[in-house]
């Protein structure tokens, strides 16, 4: 299957040049924003709008900074070391998830501080709405032409126009992706959530679901080529750091449901 090459560019106004991956992310922070509006409105909830408003921009601030210094530490910090200005070109890519979940852990901790609330409600509202803006940020991973997954024979495996992914049909793991951590884990967080739990059992499974479903997909992801295989043929760094996100993801739900504070 060919790749359908689209322009990383979306809209070419000569000095100002907007990218289709800069458009994703600004797709799920609207939709978040949306979405946390409503769930906010809830009594049990009982977020305000000015509050909702606020936690955006503090995660959208999380989020860019976490993502970008995560992606700059964790994957690639020899080359940024002698290429300091490429850290500004976020919209060529190059964002870490688990750089921006640790972003917007600090972001939340401010947040929390300002308006006075505990930190695992604010978690357990917000986690649903997060696989919105990860599918989002995949599909701006292909469209980039970027993270495409090992040499497949399977019908719907594509060849990628960039040089380095070697003109052989490959894995879209960007799609795989946006299609488990996105669509699924929005459905599963959204449907067990429209229900009271447990404080933590919410955050708990968004971060059991996401591990889950990353070190799955790295099994088909081919990981990036400075770093490689970190062990047995196949261990990659999106499996290691997505290993403390399942452990404490488990450790999360079963907190929640020894105390069974149902605040949620």
């Amino acid at each position: 299957m060919s790749y359908p090459d689209i322009d990383p560019v979306a809209l070419n106004l000569g000095v100002l040049k907007i990218h289709w991956y800069g458009i994703s992310y600004v797709v799920g922070i609207l939709a978040a924003w949306v979405l946390l509006r409503y769930r906010g409105a809830q009594t049990r909830w009982n977020f305000s709008s000015e509050q909702v408003s606020d936690l955006i921009f503090y995660a959208m601030l999380g989020i860019i900074l976490g993502g970008r210094l995560g992606s700059v530490i964790f994957y690639n910090l020899p080359y940024y070391l002698q290429h300091p200005i490429e850290v500004f070109y976020i919209q060529q890519g190059g964002m870490s998830f688990h750089g921006g979940l640790i972003g917007v852990f600090v972001a939340v901790w401010f947040f929390c501080h300002k308006f006075n609330k505990p930190f695992f409600k604010v978690t357990d509202f917000i986690a649903p709405v997060v696989p919105i803006g990860l599918g989002s940020g995949r599909i701006g991973n292909f469209i980039n032409g970027e993270l495409w997954g090992a040499p497949s024979d399977l019908p719907w495996a594509m060849i990628f126009p960039a040089e380095a992914a070697g003109g052989i049909p490959r894995h879209p793991s960007q799609l795989y992706e946006a299609f488990l951590e996105g669509l699924v884990l929005f459905i599963i967080l959204w449907l067990f959530s429209a229900r009271p739990r447990p404080v933590r059992a919410i955050s708990g499974l968004f971060l059991l679901g996401y591990g889950s479903f990353r070190f799955a997909v790295e099994f088909v992801r081919l990981p990036d080529a400075h770093i490689g295989y970190l062990a047995f043929d196949w261990l990659t760094i999106g499996q290691i750091l997505s290993i403390p996100m399942i452990l404490a993801g488990l450790v999360l739900i079963v907190m929640a449901y020894r105390s069974f504070d149902t605040q949620q």
